[in-house]
Protein backbone atom coordinates (compact mmCIF):
# COMPACT_ATOMS: atom_id res chain seq x y z
CA UNK A 1 0.00 0.00 0.00
CA UNK A 2 1.38 3.51 -0.73
CA UNK A 3 1.91 5.82 1.99
CA UNK A 4 0.45 9.12 2.48
CA UNK A 5 3.60 10.78 1.91
CA UNK A 6 3.83 9.55 -2.00
CA UNK A 7 2.33 10.83 -4.69
CA UNK A 8 0.99 8.41 -7.44
CA UNK A 9 1.25 9.92 -10.99
CA UNK A 10 0.72 8.25 -14.49
CA UNK A 11 3.65 8.73 -17.34
CA UNK A 12 2.23 11.46 -19.00
CA UNK A 13 1.63 13.50 -15.69
CA UNK A 14 5.60 12.35 -14.65
CA UNK A 15 6.57 13.50 -18.14
CA UNK A 16 4.60 17.15 -17.35
CA UNK A 17 6.09 17.70 -14.01
CA UNK A 18 9.33 16.86 -15.60
CA UNK A 19 8.83 19.93 -18.35
CA UNK A 20 7.03 22.29 -16.08
CA UNK A 21 10.61 21.95 -13.84
CA UNK A 22 12.04 22.63 -16.62
CA UNK A 23 9.93 26.09 -16.92
CA UNK A 24 10.20 27.05 -13.57
CA UNK A 25 13.62 27.05 -13.38
CA UNK A 26 14.12 29.08 -16.90
CA UNK A 27 16.28 26.30 -18.89
CA UNK A 28 13.39 26.56 -21.62
CA UNK A 29 10.81 28.96 -22.08
CA UNK A 30 7.33 28.42 -21.36
CA UNK A 31 6.01 28.09 -24.87
CA UNK A 32 8.44 25.24 -25.65
CA UNK A 33 7.45 23.61 -22.49
CA UNK A 34 3.73 23.65 -23.64
CA UNK A 35 4.52 22.45 -27.33
CA UNK A 36 6.52 19.58 -25.69
CA UNK A 37 3.58 18.34 -23.26
CA UNK A 38 1.38 19.03 -25.46
CA UNK A 39 -0.87 21.28 -24.01
CA UNK A 40 -2.11 24.79 -24.71
CA UNK A 41 0.11 27.73 -22.96
CA UNK A 42 -2.98 28.67 -20.85
CA UNK A 43 -3.02 25.50 -19.72
CA UNK A 44 0.92 25.63 -18.90
CA UNK A 45 0.32 29.00 -17.15
CA UNK A 46 -2.42 27.37 -14.89
CA UNK A 47 -0.50 24.17 -14.27
CA UNK A 48 2.65 26.24 -13.18
CA UNK A 49 0.82 28.46 -11.00
CA UNK A 50 -1.13 25.26 -9.28
CA UNK A 51 2.27 23.48 -8.83
CA UNK A 52 3.70 26.61 -7.16
CA UNK A 53 1.02 26.56 -4.64
CA UNK A 54 0.68 23.36 -4.08
CA UNK A 55 4.01 21.54 -5.11
CA UNK A 56 4.22 18.24 -7.16
CA UNK A 57 0.41 17.34 -6.24
CA UNK A 58 -0.76 20.35 -8.28
CA UNK A 59 -0.15 18.31 -11.39
CA UNK A 60 -2.79 15.85 -10.78
CA UNK A 61 -6.29 16.52 -12.23
CA UNK A 62 -9.12 17.78 -10.36
CA UNK A 63 -11.41 15.09 -11.58
CA UNK A 64 -9.26 12.09 -11.28
CA UNK A 65 -11.80 8.95 -10.57
CA UNK A 66 -14.52 10.45 -11.50
CA UNK A 67 -16.90 10.43 -15.09
CA UNK A 68 -16.52 13.13 -17.74
CA UNK A 69 -19.25 15.59 -17.65
CA UNK A 70 -19.26 15.89 -21.15
CA UNK A 71 -19.73 11.98 -22.18
CA UNK A 72 -23.32 11.48 -24.28
CA UNK A 73 -25.48 9.39 -23.22
CA UNK A 74 -25.58 5.87 -24.20
CA UNK A 75 -28.58 5.42 -25.65
CA UNK A 76 -27.07 8.56 -28.06
CA UNK A 77 -24.89 6.36 -29.34
CA UNK A 78 -26.44 3.37 -29.96
CA UNK A 79 -29.01 5.56 -32.30
CA UNK A 80 -25.92 7.24 -33.60
CA UNK A 81 -24.39 3.76 -34.63
CA UNK A 82 -27.80 2.50 -35.51
CA UNK A 83 -28.47 5.83 -38.16
CA UNK A 84 -24.85 5.38 -39.72
CA UNK A 85 -25.43 1.41 -40.54
CA UNK A 86 -28.82 2.19 -42.09
CA UNK A 87 -28.28 5.81 -43.90
CA UNK A 88 -24.19 6.48 -43.76
CA UNK A 89 -22.54 3.60 -44.12
CA UNK A 90 -20.48 4.40 -47.27
CA UNK A 91 -20.11 8.13 -45.61
CA UNK A 92 -16.95 9.15 -44.00
CA UNK A 93 -16.80 10.56 -40.82
CA UNK A 94 -17.17 13.88 -40.98
CA UNK A 95 -19.78 13.90 -44.03
CA UNK A 96 -21.90 11.49 -41.73
CA UNK A 97 -21.34 13.87 -38.25
CA UNK A 98 -22.63 16.88 -40.39
CA UNK A 99 -25.86 14.95 -42.08
CA UNK A 100 -26.70 14.22 -38.34
CA UNK A 101 -26.84 17.51 -37.16
CA UNK A 102 -28.79 18.88 -39.91
CA UNK A 103 -30.71 15.98 -41.08
CA UNK A 104 -30.95 14.04 -37.99
CA UNK A 105 -30.57 16.61 -35.48
CA UNK A 106 -27.97 15.22 -33.94
CA UNK A 107 -24.69 16.89 -32.82
CA UNK A 108 -21.87 14.75 -32.58
CA UNK A 109 -18.32 15.52 -33.27
CA UNK A 110 -16.47 13.70 -36.16
CA UNK A 111 -13.66 12.74 -34.02
CA UNK A 112 -15.96 10.98 -31.57
CA UNK A 113 -18.26 9.50 -34.37
CA UNK A 114 -14.69 8.19 -35.70
CA UNK A 115 -13.71 6.76 -31.80
CA UNK A 116 -16.91 5.00 -31.54
CA UNK A 117 -17.12 3.48 -35.26
CA UNK A 118 -13.82 2.12 -34.26
CA UNK A 119 -15.35 0.39 -30.99
CA UNK A 120 -18.12 -0.77 -32.30
CA UNK A 121 -15.49 -2.30 -35.06
CA UNK A 122 -18.14 -0.76 -37.84
CA UNK A 123 -16.29 -0.14 -41.27
CA UNK A 124 -15.86 3.30 -42.92
CA UNK A 125 -14.49 5.40 -45.78
CA UNK A 126 -11.15 6.40 -45.17
CA UNK A 127 -9.00 8.75 -46.99
CA UNK A 128 -6.22 8.18 -48.20
CA UNK A 129 -2.83 9.94 -47.14
CA UNK A 130 -0.74 10.83 -49.19
CA UNK A 131 3.17 10.64 -49.42
CA UNK A 132 4.54 13.77 -47.90
CA UNK A 133 8.17 14.28 -47.46
CA UNK A 134 10.28 17.15 -46.44
CA UNK A 135 13.28 18.58 -44.71
CA UNK A 136 12.91 18.41 -40.90
CA UNK A 137 14.29 20.69 -38.56
CA UNK A 138 16.83 19.62 -35.51
CA UNK A 139 14.65 19.21 -32.42
CA UNK A 140 15.78 22.01 -30.40
CA UNK A 141 16.96 20.41 -26.72
CA UNK A 142 19.10 17.13 -25.87
CA UNK A 143 16.83 14.17 -25.16
CA UNK A 144 13.94 15.15 -27.07
CA UNK A 145 14.42 12.95 -29.46
CA UNK A 146 16.65 9.95 -29.92
CA UNK A 147 16.75 8.22 -33.16
CA UNK A 148 17.35 4.28 -32.65
CA UNK A 149 17.94 1.53 -35.44
CA UNK A 150 20.31 -1.66 -35.43
CA UNK A 151 23.01 -1.82 -38.27
CA UNK A 152 23.76 -5.57 -40.16
CA UNK A 153 27.17 -5.77 -40.70
CA UNK A 154 30.54 -7.73 -40.94
CA UNK A 155 31.92 -5.43 -38.13
CA UNK A 156 34.56 -7.60 -37.59
CA UNK A 157 35.97 -8.76 -41.24
CA UNK A 158 35.44 -12.42 -40.88
CA UNK A 159 37.94 -12.39 -37.39
CA UNK A 160 34.21 -13.45 -35.15
CA UNK A 161 31.08 -14.05 -35.75
CA UNK A 162 28.37 -11.74 -37.11
CA UNK A 163 27.21 -9.06 -34.78
CA UNK A 164 24.87 -6.01 -35.20
CA UNK A 165 25.38 -2.89 -33.41
CA UNK A 166 22.42 -0.84 -31.80
CA UNK A 167 22.81 2.46 -32.70
CA UNK A 168 21.46 5.51 -30.62
CA UNK A 169 21.80 9.19 -31.35
CA UNK A 170 20.26 12.19 -30.09
CA UNK A 171 18.38 14.42 -32.68
CA UNK A 172 19.04 17.75 -31.01
CA UNK A 173 22.98 17.37 -30.51
CA UNK A 174 24.09 14.27 -32.80
CA UNK A 175 25.56 12.44 -29.21
CA UNK A 176 26.17 8.44 -30.12
CA UNK A 177 25.41 5.45 -28.22
CA UNK A 178 25.76 2.10 -29.37
CA UNK A 179 26.54 -1.50 -28.53
CA UNK A 180 27.42 -4.63 -30.13
CA UNK A 181 24.41 -7.85 -30.12
CA UNK A 182 24.73 -11.34 -31.77
CA UNK A 183 21.06 -10.10 -33.24
CA UNK A 184 18.27 -7.99 -33.47
CA UNK A 185 15.54 -8.49 -31.36
CA UNK A 186 13.69 -7.82 -28.18
CA UNK A 187 16.09 -8.56 -25.69
CA UNK A 188 19.51 -6.28 -27.16
CA UNK A 189 16.36 -3.61 -27.75
CA UNK A 190 15.56 -3.47 -24.07
CA UNK A 191 19.03 -3.96 -22.82
CA UNK A 192 20.68 -1.46 -24.86
CA UNK A 193 18.08 1.02 -23.39
CA UNK A 194 18.44 0.05 -20.36
CA UNK A 195 21.76 0.92 -20.79
CA UNK A 196 20.92 4.45 -22.37
CA UNK A 197 18.87 4.74 -19.33
CA UNK A 198 21.12 4.59 -16.64
CA UNK A 199 23.92 7.05 -18.65
CA UNK A 200 21.53 9.66 -19.51
CA UNK A 201 17.97 9.58 -18.64
CA UNK A 202 14.34 8.61 -20.46
CA UNK A 203 14.13 10.60 -23.24
CA UNK A 204 11.41 12.57 -24.38
CA UNK A 205 10.62 10.32 -27.63
CA UNK A 206 12.26 7.39 -29.77
CA UNK A 207 12.12 7.62 -33.45
CA UNK A 208 12.81 4.53 -35.01
CA UNK A 209 11.58 2.06 -38.11
CA UNK A 210 8.89 -0.62 -38.34
CA UNK A 211 11.05 -3.86 -37.24
CA UNK A 212 8.68 -6.04 -35.73
CA UNK A 213 11.26 -6.01 -32.45
CA UNK A 214 9.58 -2.21 -32.41
CA UNK A 215 6.31 -2.37 -33.91
CA UNK A 216 4.09 -6.00 -33.32
CA UNK A 217 2.32 -6.69 -36.68
CA UNK A 218 0.11 -9.16 -35.06
CA UNK A 219 -3.65 -8.59 -34.15
CA UNK A 220 -4.49 -7.73 -30.62
CA UNK A 221 -5.32 -10.42 -28.17
CA UNK A 222 -9.03 -10.57 -26.76
CA UNK A 223 -7.81 -8.92 -23.63
CA UNK A 224 -6.49 -5.98 -25.86
CA UNK A 225 -9.65 -5.90 -27.38
CA UNK A 226 -11.69 -5.63 -24.39
CA UNK A 227 -9.60 -2.36 -23.08
CA UNK A 228 -10.28 -1.03 -27.29
CA UNK A 229 -6.51 -1.42 -28.17
CA UNK A 230 -6.89 -1.28 -31.98
CA UNK A 231 -3.29 -3.46 -32.77
CA UNK A 232 -1.24 -5.11 -30.63
CA UNK A 233 2.00 -4.28 -28.65
CA UNK A 234 5.27 -5.24 -28.89
CA UNK A 235 7.20 -5.95 -25.60
CA UNK A 236 9.00 -2.28 -26.49
CA UNK A 237 6.11 -0.54 -27.19
CA UNK A 238 4.93 -1.77 -23.92
CA UNK A 239 7.90 -1.27 -22.26
CA UNK A 240 7.93 2.16 -23.67
CA UNK A 241 4.45 3.37 -22.69
CA UNK A 242 5.43 2.71 -19.21
CA UNK A 243 8.21 4.58 -18.78
CA UNK A 244 6.06 7.70 -20.78
CA UNK A 245 8.26 7.63 -24.13
CA UNK A 246 6.87 8.78 -27.06
CA UNK A 247 7.11 6.11 -29.79
CA UNK A 248 7.40 7.38 -33.26
CA UNK A 249 7.59 5.49 -36.55
CA UNK A 250 8.96 5.98 -39.32
CA UNK A 251 7.83 5.25 -43.05
CA UNK A 252 11.00 5.40 -44.84
CA UNK A 253 14.90 4.72 -43.93
CA UNK A 254 15.38 8.25 -45.43
CA UNK A 255 13.26 9.73 -42.71
CA UNK A 256 15.69 8.77 -40.04
CA UNK A 257 18.79 9.62 -42.00
CA UNK A 258 20.61 10.70 -39.37
CA UNK A 259 21.16 7.40 -37.71
CA UNK A 260 21.33 5.62 -41.27
CA UNK A 261 24.03 8.48 -42.45
CA UNK A 262 25.94 7.49 -38.52
CA UNK A 263 26.06 3.79 -39.53
CA UNK A 264 27.74 4.45 -42.82
CA UNK A 265 30.35 6.28 -41.59
CA UNK A 266 30.91 3.56 -38.44
CA UNK A 267 30.49 0.97 -41.45
CA UNK A 268 33.71 2.57 -42.71
CA UNK A 269 35.73 4.28 -39.15
CA UNK A 270 35.05 1.42 -36.56
CA UNK A 271 35.40 -1.30 -38.95
CA UNK A 272 39.20 0.02 -39.61
CA UNK A 273 39.44 1.08 -36.01
CA UNK A 274 39.00 -2.60 -34.83
CA UNK A 275 40.70 -4.05 -37.30
CA UNK A 276 44.05 -2.17 -36.14
CA UNK A 277 43.37 -3.35 -33.16
CA UNK A 278 42.52 -6.89 -34.26
CA UNK A 279 39.38 -7.28 -32.40
CA UNK A 280 37.69 -10.79 -32.85
CA UNK A 281 35.11 -11.23 -30.30
CA UNK A 282 32.21 -9.47 -28.78
CA UNK A 283 33.30 -8.97 -25.62
CA UNK A 284 36.17 -7.19 -27.54
CA UNK A 285 34.05 -5.11 -29.34
CA UNK A 286 31.57 -3.38 -26.58
CA UNK A 287 35.23 -3.00 -24.96
CA UNK A 288 36.13 -1.21 -27.71
CA UNK A 289 32.84 0.89 -27.57
CA UNK A 290 33.30 2.22 -24.34
CA UNK A 291 36.47 3.55 -25.04
CA UNK A 292 35.55 5.01 -28.61
CA UNK A 293 32.44 6.48 -28.08
CA UNK A 294 33.47 9.37 -25.33
CA UNK A 295 36.01 10.66 -27.98
CA UNK A 296 33.76 10.32 -30.62
CA UNK A 297 31.18 12.12 -28.82
CA UNK A 298 33.63 15.49 -27.55
CA UNK A 299 34.76 15.81 -31.65
CA UNK A 300 31.71 15.01 -33.22
CA UNK A 301 28.77 16.71 -31.17
CA UNK A 302 26.87 19.72 -32.35
CA UNK A 303 25.80 22.17 -29.96
CA UNK A 304 21.54 22.27 -29.04
CA UNK A 305 20.07 24.78 -29.81
CA UNK A 306 18.36 25.13 -26.37
CA UNK A 307 20.86 24.31 -23.40
CA UNK A 308 18.20 22.50 -21.73
CA UNK A 309 18.55 18.70 -20.92
CA UNK A 310 14.98 16.69 -21.28
CA UNK A 311 15.85 13.43 -20.29
CA UNK A 312 13.83 12.51 -16.97
CA UNK A 313 15.31 10.17 -14.08
CA UNK A 314 13.66 7.26 -13.20
CA UNK A 315 10.55 7.84 -10.49
CA UNK A 316 11.24 6.13 -6.97
CA UNK A 317 7.93 3.88 -7.82
CA UNK A 318 9.38 2.54 -11.22
CA UNK A 319 12.22 -0.26 -11.54
CA UNK A 320 13.92 -0.48 -14.74
CA UNK A 321 14.55 -3.84 -14.24
CA UNK A 322 10.65 -4.72 -14.10
CA UNK A 323 10.07 -2.53 -16.88
CA UNK A 324 12.57 -3.55 -19.59
CA UNK A 325 11.76 -7.27 -19.56
CA UNK A 326 9.91 -9.71 -21.26
CA UNK A 327 6.39 -9.96 -19.82
CA UNK A 328 3.70 -12.83 -21.10
CA UNK A 329 0.25 -13.10 -19.25
CA UNK A 330 -0.70 -16.95 -17.98
CA UNK A 331 -3.49 -18.61 -16.74
CA UNK A 332 -3.79 -19.31 -13.16
CA UNK A 333 -4.67 -23.69 -12.78
CA UNK A 334 -7.07 -24.59 -10.48
CA UNK A 335 -4.48 -26.13 -8.78
CA UNK A 336 -2.64 -23.13 -8.14
CA UNK A 337 -0.27 -24.12 -10.87
CA UNK A 338 1.75 -22.05 -13.82
CA UNK A 339 2.88 -23.34 -17.05
CA UNK A 340 5.39 -20.99 -18.40
CA UNK A 341 8.26 -21.84 -21.21
CA UNK A 342 7.80 -25.15 -20.59
CA UNK A 343 8.23 -25.61 -17.09
CA UNK A 344 5.47 -25.81 -13.88
CA UNK A 345 5.52 -23.29 -11.48
CA UNK A 346 3.23 -23.91 -8.23
CA UNK A 347 2.06 -20.64 -6.85
CA UNK A 348 2.10 -20.87 -3.09
CA UNK A 349 0.03 -17.58 -2.61
CA UNK A 350 -3.15 -17.65 -1.80
CA UNK A 351 -4.89 -15.66 -4.89
CA UNK A 352 -8.61 -15.13 -6.39
CA UNK A 353 -7.57 -14.37 -9.79
CA UNK A 354 -7.03 -16.44 -12.98
CA UNK A 355 -4.33 -14.42 -15.00
CA UNK A 356 -0.57 -13.91 -13.21
CA UNK A 357 1.92 -11.83 -15.53
CA UNK A 358 5.43 -13.73 -15.50
CA UNK A 359 8.15 -11.54 -15.88
CA UNK A 360 11.24 -12.65 -17.59
CA UNK A 361 14.34 -10.38 -16.98
CA UNK A 362 17.70 -9.52 -19.16
CA UNK A 363 19.57 -11.10 -15.98
CA UNK A 364 18.05 -14.45 -16.69
CA UNK A 365 15.71 -14.24 -13.26
CA UNK A 366 12.13 -15.01 -13.67
CA UNK A 367 9.44 -13.38 -11.77
CA UNK A 368 5.83 -13.48 -11.32
CA UNK A 369 3.50 -10.84 -9.99
CA UNK A 370 -0.23 -10.27 -9.66
CA UNK A 371 -1.50 -6.33 -9.68
CA UNK A 372 2.15 -5.30 -9.62
CA UNK A 373 3.22 -7.17 -6.31
CA UNK A 374 5.34 -10.02 -6.34
CA UNK A 375 3.97 -13.91 -6.02
CA UNK A 376 5.96 -16.73 -3.83
CA UNK A 377 5.86 -19.43 -6.48
CA UNK A 378 8.69 -22.12 -6.80
CA UNK A 379 9.27 -24.59 -9.51
CA UNK A 380 7.98 -28.22 -9.79
CA UNK A 381 8.28 -31.20 -12.03
CA UNK A 382 6.36 -31.41 -15.16
CA UNK A 383 3.45 -33.79 -15.43
CA UNK A 384 4.24 -37.09 -16.36
CA UNK A 385 3.72 -38.25 -20.10
CA UNK A 386 0.46 -39.75 -21.09
CA UNK A 387 0.19 -43.41 -22.72
CA UNK A 388 -0.02 -43.39 -26.46
CA UNK A 389 -3.41 -44.95 -26.87
CA UNK A 390 -4.32 -47.03 -30.59
CA UNK A 391 -7.99 -47.38 -31.11
CA UNK A 392 -9.00 -50.46 -31.73
CA UNK A 393 -11.25 -49.83 -34.69
CA UNK A 394 -7.97 -48.83 -36.61
CA UNK A 395 -8.11 -49.11 -39.92
CA UNK A 396 -7.23 -52.59 -41.89
CA UNK A 397 -4.25 -53.03 -44.16
CA UNK A 398 -3.86 -55.56 -46.27
CA UNK A 399 -0.41 -57.32 -45.93
CA UNK A 400 1.79 -58.34 -49.10
CA UNK A 401 3.24 -61.21 -48.98
CA UNK A 402 7.28 -61.06 -49.03
CA UNK A 403 9.21 -62.32 -52.44
CA UNK A 404 9.73 -65.57 -51.13
CA UNK A 405 6.65 -66.28 -49.75
CA UNK A 406 4.83 -69.84 -50.76
CA UNK A 407 1.95 -68.23 -52.00
CA UNK A 408 4.23 -66.55 -54.48
CA UNK A 409 6.47 -70.03 -55.22
CA UNK A 410 3.22 -72.04 -55.99
CA UNK A 411 2.07 -68.81 -58.31
CA UNK A 412 4.76 -68.90 -60.69
CA UNK A 413 4.86 -72.86 -61.06
CA UNK A 414 1.36 -72.20 -62.37
CA UNK A 415 2.21 -70.43 -64.77
CA UNK A 416 4.95 -72.23 -65.76
CA UNK A 417 2.93 -75.09 -66.41
CA UNK A 418 0.51 -73.57 -68.30
CA UNK A 419 2.74 -71.30 -70.60
CA UNK A 420 2.25 -68.67 -72.41
CA UNK A 421 -0.88 -67.22 -73.10
CA UNK A 422 -2.37 -67.24 -76.52
CA UNK A 423 -1.67 -63.70 -78.37
CA UNK A 424 -4.71 -61.87 -79.05
CA UNK A 425 -5.08 -59.97 -82.67
CA UNK A 426 -7.69 -56.71 -82.80
CA UNK A 427 -9.63 -56.82 -85.89
CA UNK A 428 -12.04 -54.24 -87.32
CA UNK A 429 -15.88 -54.13 -88.43
CA UNK A 430 -15.78 -55.52 -92.36
CA UNK A 431 -12.70 -57.36 -91.76
CA UNK A 432 -12.56 -61.56 -91.57
CA UNK A 433 -11.95 -62.96 -88.21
Amino acid sequence: MPREDMLLMRPHEWKRLHLIRQALEKKIQQKQAAELAGLSERQMRRLMKRIREEGDRGILHRRRGQPSNRRLAEKVRQKVLQLFKKKYADFGPTLASEKLEVVDRISIHPETLRLWLRQAEIPYKRRKARVHRQWRQRRSCFGEMVQIDGSHHDWLEGRGPKLVLMGYIDDATSTVHARFYDHEGTRPALDSFSRYVQQYGIPLSVYLDKHSTYKSSQAPSIQEQLEAVTSSQSQFQRAMKELGVEVIHAHSPAAKGRIERLFQTFQDRLVKEMRLRHIGTLEQANAFLENYLPGYNQRFRVVAAQPADLHRPLAARQDLHSILCLKTQRRLNADRTLVHGGKRYQIEDRLRTQRLTVEEHLDGSLHIRHQGRAVQHREIPPQPAKALYRSASRRHTTPIPAANHPWRQSYKQSRSTLGPSPSLRIVSRGDSP
